[in-house]
């Protein structure tokens, strides 16, 4: 990298450190490890600046955060990396059909204050594919648009998998509030 496109790399990059240390956090599930993930994937963009376009710098250094933190897991933890099919991702919403629960919408579920801390643990037992689509939209509020281009995936595919992962969260939702675990609902 030229020293000369550095400052153009920390106005490209840094406000967005934030976001990069959420996802990792959300696909490490640890505060320590996240923090070792993002390090690595800044150093990786620094190095490779020069081949940025000027697109979404959010978008390009998330993508970059998330295919470090899967190169990671695969090194450290490979009993996360869980195969991911289609077959999982239909048998999953059929059986939330068949029960025909209807618990609160997610969005609303995810602005209650007092059950945050529920919300955080029914998001983190989510599959990775479900947790990074969620986390993209709900938490770092990007687009369908800057959510396919950072998990390169047609744009269809993350509506799909956003419809299935907040269907699931709804289902661990209400499987919680039938245990009497959820106050005030």
């Amino acid at each position: 990298m030229r020293e000369t496109a550095r400052p153009r790399f920390e106005d490209v990059a840094l406000p967005h450190l934030d976001a990069a240390y959420n996802l990792a956090r959300w696909l490490t599930r640890s505060d320590v490890d996240a923090s070792d993930v993002v390090q690595e994937a800044c150093l990786r963009a620094l190095t490779y600046f020069d081949g940025y376009r000027g697109e979404n710098g959010k978008a390009w250094l998330l993508t970059i955060v998330r295919n470090t933190c899967y190169r990671w897991i695969e090194r450290n933890r490979p009993s996360m990396v869980v195969a991911f099919s289609l077959e999982i991702e239909s048998a999953v919403e059929a059986a939330a059909t068949l029960a025909g629960i209807a618990p609160p919408d997610p969005d609303a579920m995810l602005g209650q204050k007092r059950n945050a801390r529920l919300v955080n643990e029914l998001m983190a037992e989510l599959p990775h594919p479900f947790r990074e689509v969620l986390v993209l939209r709900e938490l770092e509020d990007m687009s369908y648009r800057d959510i396919s281009e950072v998990l390169g995936m047609p744009l269809g595919t993350v509506m799909s998998r956003l419809a299935r992962a907040r269907g699931l969260l709804k289902e661990a939702w209400a499987r919680r509030s039938s245990r009497g675990e959820i106050d005030g609902v």
